[in-house]
């Protein structure tokens, strides 16, 4: 039989702060293993929110990263079409440059040719030997297309020179003729200038008939 005070003591109640109530003649253990299980349970509400706090922040920063690389795959697009804007521009100035150079220099294959094909529009013994309505045409190509001129450019004694050959036909289509035309660089103003036209007849009788000679 155990005294009737540690009966007493066995049947009580241990009620402490926060509202745990322990039996049994031997409190205290379970009253620490109550404390620890509490102590667990905020240490994983702790981690809990702190996985939930790093889990945002990761997440903002991805945001970010994507944020950032979508702007510099923006910026790089933006940039190439810049370049291909630039080239557009550099070709067709360069294009509209040639065509000016080629319609509206003096020095030029075209002007040269347009020259000396009036020269010989306006010569006496060219319409006599060819008829009116002289027109004059190019090499022909592989395609049958007629070039505008034949040409070739060359420098002697500092000076450039440029040789042009082209045809001609009137209406007598019967009788075809080659036209010879070579100018040379002016040393004081640098503008071509004529120093012989002259029209080879290709059919018979044969001859040459000199529209200009400045040699």
């Amino acid at each position: 039989m155990l005294p009737a005070s540690l009966a007493r003591v066995r049947a009580c109640r241990w009620i402490v702060p926060g509202g745990w109530a322990l039996l049994g003649p031997e409190p205290w253990p379970r009253w620490r293993q109550s404390i620890g299980t509490q102590a667990g349970g905020l240490r994983a509400e702790k981690g809990g929110s702190e996985s939930k706090e790093v889990s945002v922040q990761r997440a903002q920063r991805g945001e970010t990263l994507l944020s950032a690389a979508r702007q510099v795959k923006e910026a790089g697009r933006d940039f190439t079409y810049f370049i291909v804007v630039l080239v557009g521009i550099g070709v067709t100035g360069g294009l509209f440059y040639v065509i000016f150079k080629e319609l509206f220099s003096s020095s030029s294959p075209s002007k040269i040719y347009g020259h000396a094909l009036e020269k010989c529009r306006s010569h006496p013994e060219v319409i006599a030997v060819f008829g009116e309505s002289i027109k004059g045409y190019g090499e022909a190509t592989r395609r049958g297309r007629r070039q505008l001129v034949s040409h070739v450019e060359y420098m002697k004694d500092g000076l450039r020179h440029m040789r042009l050959r082209f045809y001609i036909e009137g209406s007598d289509t019967s009788k075809r003729g080659t036209v010879h035309v070579e100018v040379k660089e002016n040393p004081e103003g640098g503008r071509l200038e004529v120093r012989y036209i002259f029209v080879d007849v290709d059919t018979y009788p044969r001859r040459t008939i000199v529209i200009e000679d400045n040699r």
